[in-house]
Formats: C-alpha cells, sequence, structure tokens
C-alpha cells in the first residue's frame, strides 16, 4: 500500500466523519420533535482486491422496532377514542346530578321523581293549599327542566361529534396525501440508489398523525411505496392521481362527507335522504362502517349509537311519566303543543315521542290554573300515588312497560333495562346505565393511555433521540476526523520529503 493509498483511505474516513456529523446534526435538532425515529448513519468497509480501500457511506436507516412501533400506533388510536368518549359523555353526566348528595336535593332524576312524590302526598292532607300546590308544580318543573338539559346537552354533543367527524376525515385525508406524496420521492430516491431516510422520518410523522384519527394498519413494499388498510383491510389510497392533482396533498381526498345540522329526527344510515346523517365516502361508495377507532371511529359512534341511545332513554322516561300519570286523571306532562305524545318510539311527527325528552314540560293548564290539582276529590291523587309511581294498576294487573326495545328514529335502540319499573326505579336505571357507559369509557382511557406510555417507553429505548448520547458521538466523531486529518497531513509530508529528495 502506497502513499496515495493512504491519502485515498483517510480521505474516506473525513468524508464518513462528515456524514456521521450530519447524521448527529439531524438528530440533535429533531430531538423535541413527535414522532422522529433517530437516524443511523451506516458506513461500509471498501476492500479492493483483497486490499483496505477504507470506508463509504452506506443507506441511513431509522433506529425502529416496527412490532413496538404498530403497537404503539395501534393504542395511539384506542387512546384517542376513548379520550373522545369520555370528553363527550363526561359533559353530559356532569348534569345529571350527585348520588352522594343528601336526598331530596341532589338533583337527579330519581330524585326529582321523589320530591315530586313528596309533594303530592302532602297535596293529599292540603289539597286547597296553594303552597302546596306550587310545590307539586316546581317539583313537576324541577323534574321536567332536568330532562330537558340532559336531552338538550345529549343532543349537543352529538352535533359536536358530527362536527369532529367532519374535521377527522379533513385530518386523515391530509395525513393520506402527505404520505403519498412523500412516497413518491422515496421510490424516486431509492431507484437512484440516494438516502431517503429524512423522507421516511417525515412520512412515519404522518402515519404517527393518521393513527391517532383512525385505525390503520401499514405496509411498506420494496421500492419504498407505503400502503395503508383500516383495521378491517380495506385499502385507503395515497397517491392523488386525480386530473391535475397528482401527488398533491389534499384535504379534500380521497374520503368525502359534509357537514349536517343534526336533529334528533336524524340519524345513520337514515330511512330518507331527509333524515340521513352524511356518510364518508370513496370513490362514490359509503364506507362509513369500516373506519373504526382513534378519533373517528370514536365520534362515529358517538353521534349514531352511544347518545342516541342515551336520547331514547330520556324520551322513554319523559314518555312513561307523562302517560301514567295522564292515565291516572292527571295530564301533569305535556309536550309543548299540550299533548301527550304517542307510544311509538319510531314516531318523528310533532306528535310523536322521539324528542320528547327535550319538549316535555308541565302542562300549561296546570301552570294557569294550579287548582287543578285539587279539582274534584283527592282519589285522582292518590291513583298517581298509587299507580302512577307504583308497579301495578288499580285491577291488580302489572304497570304498562316503559318502551324498552324498538326505540329510536330507526327504531333498533334499546334501553338497556327492564321497562317494567316504577317511575323512580326507571330513573335510577337510567342514570346508572349512562353512567356505567361514561365510567366504562373512562376505565378504558386510563388502561390504554397506561399501555400507550408502556408503549412509548418501550420504542424510546431504539427510536427517540438522546441529546446525551449523540454528544457523546460528536466528541467520538471530532477525534476521528482529527485522527484521519492527522493522516492527510502526514501523507502530505511524506510526498513533499519525497519531491524534495527527487528534485536534489
Amino acid at each position: 500500500m502506497g502513499l496515495t493509498d493512504s491519502l485515498s483511505i483517510a480521505a474516506s474516513g473525513l468524508q464518513a466523519v462528515q456524514y456521521g456529523m450530519s447524521t448527529a446534526s439531524q438528530n440533535v435538532a429533531n430531538a423535541s420533535t413527535g414522532g422522529y425515529i433517530k437516524e443511523v448513519a451506516n458506513v461500509q468497509s471498501v476492500v479492493n482486491d483483497g486490499t483496505g480501500g477504507g470506508v463509504r457511506r452506506a443507506t441511513t436507516t431509522l433506529a425502529t422496532n416496527t412490532n413496538i412501533q404498530a403497537a404503539l400506533y395501534s393504542q395511539n388510536a384506542d387512546v384517542a377514542e376513548y379520550t373522545a368518549t369520555s370528553n363527550s359523555l363526561s359533559a353530559i353526566t356532569a348534569l345529571q346530578g350527585s348520588t352522594s348528595a343528601t336526598s331530596g336535593s341532589s338533583g337527579t332524576l330519581s330524585d326529582q321523581l321523589g320530591n315530586l312524590q313528596s309533594a303530592l302526598t302532602s297535596l293529599t292532607a292540603t289539597s286547597s293549599s296553594s303552597t302546596t300546590q306550587s310545590t307539586v308544580l316546581a317539583a313537576a318543573s324541577s323534574f321536567a327542566q332536568s330532562l330537558n338539559s340532559l336531552a338538550e346537552a345529549t343532543q349537543t354533543q352529538r352535533q359536536n361529534a358530527q362536527y369532529a367527524v367532519v374535521s377527522s376525515v379533513s385530518d386523515i385525508n391530509t395525513n393520506l396525501t402527505t404520505i403519498g406524496n412523500l412516497s413518491t420521492k422515496i421510490m424516486t430516491l431509492k431507484s437512484q440508489g440516494l438516502d431517503t431516510a429524512d423522507l421516511e422520518n417525515q412520512r412515519f410523522t404522518a402515519l404517527s398523525s393518521l393513527s391517532s384519527d383512525l385505525s390503520v394498519s401499514w405496509k411498506v413494499s420494496a421500492n419504498g411505496d407505503m400502503s395503508i388498510t383500516t383495521s378491517d383491510g380495506l385499502t385507503l389510497p395515497t397517491h392523488n392521481t386525480t386530473s391535475g392533482a397528482t401527488n398533491v396533498v389534499s384535504s379534500t381526498w380521497p374520503l368525502t362527507t359534509s357537514e349536517a345540522q343534526i336533529s334528533t329526527s336524524m340519524s345513520y344510515p337514515g330511512t330518507s335522504d331527509v333524515n340521513s346523517i352524511p356518510a364518508i365516502t370513496l370513490n362514490g361508495k359509503d364506507i362509513t362502517g369500516h373506519l373504526t377507532g382513534g378519533t373517528l371511529g370514536g365520534n362515529i359512534t358517538l353521534r349514531d349509537a352511544t347518545l342516541p341511545t342515551m336520547q331514547a332513554q330520556l324520551d322513554s322516561l319523559a314518555y312513561t311519566a307523562a302517560s301514567r300519570f295522564s292515565a291516572q286523571g292527571m295530564t301533569l306532562f305535556t309536550a309543548s303543543n299540550c299533548t301527550v305524545p304517542g307510544a311509538s318510539q319510531t314516531e318523528i311527527t310533532p306528535a310523536g315521542s322521539v324528542g320528547f325528552a327535550q319538549d316535555i314540560q308541565v302542562s300549561q293548564a296546570y301552570q294557569d290554573d294550579p287548582s287543578l290539582l285539587a279539582s274534584g276529590s283527592t282519589s285522582v291523587v292518590q291513583n298517581v300515588l298509587s299507580y302512577a309511581f307504583g308497579t301495578t294498576q288499580s285491577d291488580g294487573s302489572s304497570q304498562t312497560e316503559a318502551p324498552s326495545t324498538g326505540l329510536g328514529v330507526t327504531g333498533q335502540l334499546s334501553t338497556g333495562y327492564s321497562g317494567s319499573q316504577s317511575l323512580i326505579g326507571l330513573a335510577t336505571s337510567l342514570t346508572a346505565n349512562q353512567a356505567v357507559t361514561a365510567n366504562t369509557a373512562s376505565s378504558n382511557l386510563s388502561l390504554a393511555q397506561t399501555t400507550q406510555s408502556s408503549l412509548s417507553s418501550s420504542l424510546s429505548g431504539t427510536s427517540s433521540v438522546s441529546v446525551d448520547t449523540e454528544m457523546a458521538n460528536i466528541v467520538t466523531l471530532q477525534n476521528a476526523y482529527s485522527a484521519n486529518a492527522k493522516v492527510i497531513s502526514s501523507v502530505q509530508s511524506m510526498f513533499t520529503a519525497l519531491l524534495n529528495a527527487v528534485g536534489s
């Protein structure tokens, strides 16, 4: 090996050091960038005809464990879904009163019905007392207003879920087309044998963001392209091939949906165009059912199942209270049009009971003339106490069950508890059922966050940037740079001495 070989080898060493310094600098600069994966500078030994020829730069790789990464992205979707659900339901349960408060002042639906029952009991003793009559109406009004507030909050959260669905579709489109745009660049560089680590890092950042919006799986092909599928295997396009938009990042492609003001008479899928919530489509095909997990999946479930069920529970209780009172001759609760809705939960006309919880009120007739409570004998009040609040009717037969199945606009919802209960029992079951739903979401969120944190820590062991480690690498590279530079300087001195010797 001659001086020329030594000079070439040292020069290759300097180039390798520069490559390592560049990679280390990139890592340090992105140490706090969300989703960034540490890059690894790789070099290969060069051997020419059995003789060492220095080193050359190899492909930069990402320091990641794909199995843990896939598990973490899956957990991201779970955390986002449970967060959306828990936040939405907590806004409703906050209005349900405190079960730990003193009886009569807890604000729960069952407690308010208990207060109405107590006021009616007092009315049997002092039926002509205007004060007692006012107490009955106040208790009835508190119950009706609580139903109104809970139903309005349910509908507000359902509308918020629809807003979130539209926003998530836009975010998903942006992330999908960002992945496609980066994949095109990666494929081009790979075909030229060039480095793609920086672009791959950007693509994984977009994929990490996508994993919070939707449950997805991914696969990278040999040419560097990345394919995305939903949890049930539906492929989501990433390369925008529409005319004039090739590989353009877009918030409106490939998925489409539209804004909508959600009413109690609307559902997905609806029974007509008028009451149908907009679907999410891909190439004109409805794929809403394929989109699960993440913020999008969580809000779809809230909008189309969880919150409509809560609405149905409230409507069932409102209808049952109004009809049972009316059956005993005291039409104390009506809709704003002064009627008691029909029993069919699938009616969505003004006379129907879907949305009745928003509309229930103390009958205007009783508000205008409280003495109607004492009209005739006290037998009406006694019957209300015995039968409207009870589980049997005056003939000894079982009380008419509260609607518990066939509920909602499509008639496919159920309360989840028996309708063969007293009014107070129904109110207790409603509150308990909704509390369990909210607590389950909260518990699932805590568990998912714990698992997410554990996976994140595991992945960080290989993928995250340690500034201390990178700085130590930089010191090592500086020493290597000095050593290679010294070799070059020494070779140059030897060349100079050789030329001087030849010249003399």
